[in-house]
């Protein structure tokens, strides 16, 4: 979660899209980690119950996946207004 916030802000300093580039390519590996970790949790809990703490995990991993979105979409937006200058 902490990486995904990091990750944002890194984003929001980036001023050339070099830069923006470079932090995309990071960003993706990033969230495939962040999918092959949930692939992984799905196929262990599968036929057992979920404990409390898995619980706990998956909705942390939710919780940054939601972040990653949010800041694919801050990126877009902040990509669209810097090519109408």
């Amino acid at each position: 979660m902490r990486d995904m916030q990091a990750m944002h802000e890194k984003m929001m300093m980036a001023k050339t899209p070099e830069e923006r580039a470079a932090l995309m390519d990071e960003q993706m590996k990033t969230m495939q980690n962040a999918m092959a970790v949930m692939d992984m949790m799905k196929q262990d809990s599968a036929g057992r119950p979920m404990s409390a703490q898995t619980h706990e995990m998956m909705e942390r991993r939710l919780d940054m996946m939601q972040m990653m979105m949010k800041s694919m979409m801050d990126r877009q937006a902040a990509e669209g207004q810097s090519t109408h200058h």
